[in-house]
């Protein structure tokens, strides 16, 4: 099976590029939904910009806590692919959704009930509270349909299948562009929302995507058919991919609560870096979107000819990539570099003293940034191979042992003030490349054998064999 489509075979730069250029782009769409979001917000004033920057941490973290289950589904559905199992992926798939969707609605009742606390731990002022709360309870409530697409762009991509899940982003995003503004500042019968109406728009369109992505699934037309009798719990497979998926989830969620203790130094600096923090923060999630797209399609790769059994192709793929993300993340980051100010302005027009401070930020993190393209690829390679608990480690260390600490030492007990807390982004993205380097160097990542260590059940086997003697 020799062909463009086969990623186990032929050039690795072009399996690479086939992949990861519609993840990007999809990435880049559905960071929309926050760039749109905190566009429109912008028009309203620097407090309601803080509001909705104070927000997105919190709500990053709900979502990581189960976003990380579904790339057990991703892994597994990569490796089994590989090895054309496809009675495997399609019960795989069924546990996956079984697995995120129960979750998902565990954490959107907590996070709905909890956002008043989460907003008042944050320590705001009284002027952005409950804009804050308003914005986290509109959006824990769309929590499941994000988590249901979700799922099916992972297990999409599980599969080698990177264009569907682009075509309905890109559809759902113009939808949201449009609701954005009708919500935020009411329309004819649509009464003016202010921050939470952006809340509102995202909902009713990924509500809309989601359900796009389970009508594909169940018709079975894209190399995955869920199934109502892949939906029934199997539990020894359950309790794999938990072990497999919690790590991913923990790192996640370590990065969302690493964004959530920085939002509690930044603040102690006035409303105004909170904004600066915030857009930047946004501008920076945008302009990794390349790294992110090579390590998804990294794993993907690596998860695929490691379930053909080419484990030296999968090392290959996992070199290539992580030059590959230095290379354009550092090119993106001169170019940002210096356009910071205008960049910044897009955000918050006219408010001069916010873009100011917010351009400063970029200008220092920009130079770092193939960096973080190096260590994205090669957390991608990690994952691919089943080896979840190593992107943990590493970005424990870079956010907890460097990022934070050496923000507080800087901006608390030097005359640095809040530009400490900018110089501690490019020292820890440099020293946390360097680790993952010597990391992927020893190559320990490659014993791991998912197909090997999980087992399906007997039924599934069994159907997969009554398949195999009929073809």
């Amino acid at each position: 099976m020799k062909g463009k489509n086969n990623p186990t075979e032929g050039s690795i730069l072009k399996s690479l590029i086939t992949l990861s250029v519609p993840i990007i782009f999809a990435s880049i769409l559905q960071s929309a939904y926050q760039l749109t979001d905190t566009f429109w917000v912008g028009r309203l004033g620097t407090d309601a910009i803080a509001a909705v920057s104070i927000s997105f941490p919190i709500i990053f973290l709900i979502i990581s806590l189960g976003g990380g289950l579904s790339i057990a589904g991703t892994i597994l559905v990569a490796q089994y692919k590989g090895k054309k199992d496809k009675k495997a992926v399609n019960h795989i798939a069924g546990q996956t959704f079984l697995m995120v969707i129960i979750v998902s609605v565990i954490l959107s009742a907590l996070g709905y009930f909890l956002s008043p606390i989460f907003v008042s731990l944050m320590g705001v002022e009284s002027n952005v509270f409950l804009n804050a709360v308003s914005y986290m309870k509109i959006s824990f409530i769309g929590l499941i349909f994000m988590f249901t697409y979700m799922v099916f762009q992972s297990l999409m991509r599980g599969v080698g299948d990177v264009k569907t899940p682009l075509y309905i982003v890109f559809g759902t995003v113009l939808l949201n562009l449009i609701l954005d503004p009708l919500f935020i500042f009411g329309y004819w019968f649509i009464p003016a929302l202010g921050v939470a109406g952006a809340a509102v728009a995202t909902i009713l369109t990924q509500g809309i995507s989601a359900v796009i992505g389970i009508i594909i699934l169940l018709r079975g037309k894209h190399q995955i058919h869920l199934c109502l009798n892949n939906l029934k719990p199997d539990i020894f497979l359950l309790k794999k991919m938990f072990r497999l998926g919690f790590p991913a989830s923990i790192e996640q969620s370590t990065r969302a609560l690493g964004m959530i203790i920085m939002i509690f130094l930044v603040a102690s600096f006035g409303t105004l870096t909170l904004a600066a923090y915030g857009i930047g923060g946004r501008i920076l999630s945008f302009i990794v979107l390349p790294a992110i797209g090579l390590s998804m399609a990294t794993s993907t790769l690596v998860g695929q000819n490691i379930g053909a059994g080419k484990m030296k192709r999968a090392e290959k793929i996992a070199k290539l990539s992580s030059l590959t993300g230095f290379i354009v993340l550092t090119l993106v980051g001169i170019l940002t570099f210096f356009f910071a100010g205008q960049i910044s302005a897009i955000f918050i027009p006219g408010e001069l003293e916010t873009i100011q401070a917010t351009a400063l930020f970029i200008k220092i993190m920009a130079l770092t940034f193939g960096f973080i393209g190096l260590q994205m690829s090669l957390n991608g390679a990690f994952r691919g191979s089943g080896n979840t608990m190593i992107p943990l480690i590493l970005s424990i260390i870079s956010l907890w042992v460097l990022r934070f600490p050496i923000a507080y030492i800087l901006s608390k007990h030097t005359v640095l003030a809040e530009l400490g807390i900018w110089i501690a982004f490019p020292i820890a993205n440099v020293i946390a490349a360097i680790i993952t380097i010597v990391w992927f160097a020893k190559g320990t990542w490659k014993q791991k054998r998912l197909t090997k260590d999980i087992k399906l059940t007997k039924e599934v086997t069994k159907e997969t064999i009554i398949e195999e003697g009929v073809s």
